[in-house]
């Protein structure tokens, strides 16, 4: 341990010891701190601050008439002068400056005042002015100690390179670094702006089951769990896709859900064990549709949000404003140089792909082959939004196939600063189809994880029975999204408690 931290951590303790002592004392002198259950609080700061008219002139020897106003929040910094003291307040809002008089308040109040400390909640009775500065403040005829702080504020806490210690106290974060606050302001009205975006277009917000009986085929693993009472294993969910789709057979035409998902997988800058997505589905319609209210409901919420649809994400300029529409085969051939047509047979397909240093398994098809050319090739080279659209059937085992080549399916991805942020597709609604592809699919889990307890999810099988309208399909990350309008380096960023492992 170098010495500066052990100097700063007995530092520390020293001042916990310190403020703790002052608890004992308020106690014992019977001032609980914590005792008060409600304080009137009818003003903000950054509201103070905004609307504050400097009063008209009055006659030499008369006061100014002023308005009595309550605030609540934490100080965050305080200069004690004699019989006056400065203090900033922090609420939810912002900062404000306070002007504490022992002449206002009180000799009892103005020495107990000075006791407190940084960090501690107060509550103050006041009026706004503007001081010989110019900074409009709050000449303080009250306060009052809400709760006391046993530790305190950290000095340097702001742009830690170990992001680690802001990420597990967020609460800390908050209070100290008012762009975090900022952050997750945003993040609340980007989630108003989707529902009221799909709500003005006739879709119905619904919930579906997070506890699951079915670990399904999908590649994304689950995390498993133990139901009691029924003495059954349960999965939390990895997505919300078959049970929203149900409610389509049932015939609610448009649905929605912003759902957390649960995925037992490794962990970066831009995934979390849990995550948040936005998945939608639209009778009567397909891809296509599905495209089109991509593209709206990004360049709203830009302009929502933003107020441009010209973005700027980690120093690269992004427009919003224009998409291009691409198909894999189209992607490929265009920054790879390789013609997916061109192909005779898979055999011939490894062959390029061999020629071109792209590994790709030894029985793999030619949709194979060209998604391997994708990942290889193109992903990094889609900064501008970009759809990317007929992906082969080899991977989209819920999408429904293209009648004029039915080697490829109506599924698209689209990417943004080479990072994918959402799929879609023309639902499959063949359950004869479904049937076999959902077999496949946990048949090939089974050969490759013997261990797996992956099902096929029959009952959704016997929904698409009982018929299913052609239907469109949208799913979204929410917190990729946050990201990007808020220009946030890593998902953590953009999560209030990321999953953190235990500290020792």
């Amino acid at each position: 341990m170098s010495e500066q931290v052990q100097a700063t951590e007995q530092n520390t303790s020293s001042e916990l010891f310190v403020r703790r002592e002052k608890l004992r004392v308020l106690m014992q002198e019977g001032k609980n701190p914590y005792e008060i259950t409600k304080y009137d609080v009818d003003s903000y700061a950054a509201d103070v601050l905004r609307d504050f008219v400097d009063p008209d002139p009055v006659p030499e020897g008369e006061e100014a008439p002023h308005t009595v106003i309550s605030l609540g929040g934490r100080m965050v910094s305080r200069r004690v002068m004699g019989k006056a003291s400065f203090a900033h307040l922090q609420d939810t809002t912002g900062k404000i400056q306070l002007y504490v008089s022992r002449n206002d308040i009180g000799d009892e109040a103005y020495a107990a005042f000075k006791k407190w400390d940084v960090g501690d909640i107060l509550g103050v009775k006041g009026y706004a002015f503007r001081t010989r500065t110019g900074e409009v403040s709050i000449h303080v005829l009250e306060v009052t100690l809400l709760s006391k702080s046993l530790l305190p504020l950290p000095e340097k806490f702001h742009g830690l390179t170990n992001t680690d210690l802001r990420y597990r106290q967020r609460y800390v974060d908050l209070i100290v670094n008012p762009e975090v606050r900022d952050t997750f302001r945003i993040r609340s009205r980007i989630m108003t702006e989707i529902r009221n975006y799909l709500d003005s277009r006739g879709f119905l917000e619904v919930d579906t089951p997070i506890l699951v009986p079915l670990e399904i085929g999908a590649s994304a693993r689950s995390f498993a769990t133990h139901h009691n009472t029924l003495d059954i294993d349960m999965y939390l969910r990895i997505e919300t896709e078959l049970y929203l789709k149900r409610l389509i057979v049932g015939g609610l035409d448009r649905v929605y859900e912003v759902g957390r998902i649960f995925r037992n997988e490794g962990m970066d800058t831009k995934h979390n064990p849990e995550f948040t997505t936005v998945e939608l589905y639209q009778a009567f319609t397909d891809y296509y549709g599905m495209m089109d209210l991509v593209e709206e409901l990004y360049q709203l919420l830009a302009e929502k949000i933003l107020g441009t649809k010209k973005i700027t994400y980690q120093g690269t300029e992004i427009d919003l404003g224009k998409w291009e529409r691409l198909t894999m085969a189209e992607a490929v051939k265009k920054y790879a140089g390789v013609d997916y047509y061109d192909w005779q047979s898979d055999e011939e397909a490894r062959a390029v792909a061999k020629e071109k240093h792209v590994e790709v398994p030894k029985d793999a098809t030619r949709g194979t082959v060209l998604i391997e050319f994708f990942d290889a090739y193109v992903e990094e080279k889609l900064i501008q939004p970009t759809f990317i659209y007929d992906y082969p059937v080899e991977n989209s085992p819920l999408a429904k196939r293209k009648p004029e080549d039915p080697r490829f399916t109506e599924r698209f991805e689209y990417f943004i600063n080479a990072t994918e942020f959402g799929n879609a597709f023309s639902e499959l609604n063949d359950p004869i189809d479904q049937r076999q592809r959902f077999e496949d699919q946990v048949a090939a889990k089974r050969a490759a994880e013997p261990d797996t307890r992956a099902e096929v999810d029959y009952d959704f099988v016997t929904a698409l029975e009982y018929g299913m309208p052609p239907t469109g399909g949208l799913g979204f990350g929410v917190d990729r999204l946050v990201m990007l309008l808020t220009d946030s380096a890593s998902i953590r960023d953009v999560l209030l408690f990321p999953t953190m492992k235990p500290e020792v």
